[in-house]
């Protein structure tokens, strides 16, 4: 019955998906206030990161928040993306993405639920 709950708080809630909507559009509005190459930089790390996300994504957009708010300090204090991110874009990505529940951490645990439940 929590399951059924569950879902329904993440997939079917509307007034929690119109204020997230609304949230979204406020933040892609920061972005596009950003510098070229930070907006690039931001982009393709959303893009990667919705690759990996599970459940209705609500821990990505908090995650994307502080994105943005890390690459807008950058942006002020007048430094490349490249040395808020480093060269390792990918590992930085992946390092932001801990917090969050991705596909293949529920893969993982789909995995070891089912062999436990026939083998117990």
């Amino acid at each position: 019955m929590a399951d059924v709950k569950q879902f329904f708080d993440d997939y079917l809630n509307i007034k929690r998906m119109l204020e997230e909507k609304r949230e979204y559009r406020a933040m892609m509005a920061r972005v596009d206030a950003l510098p070229e190459d930070y907006r690039y930089v931001f982009k393709k790390i959303q893009d990667y990161m919705w690759k990996f996300a599970s459940g209705a994504g609500y821990d990505m957009m908090e995650i994307q928040e502080g994105l943005v708010e890390l690459f807008e300090q950058g942006a002020a204090e007048g430094k490349p993306v490249l040395e808020v991110t480093g060269e390792d874009v990918s590992g930085f990505a992946d390092e932001l993405m801990r917090e969050a529940r991705t596909y293949t951490e529920k893969w993982g645990d789909d995995l070891s639920a089912d062999i436990a439940k026939k083998l117990k």
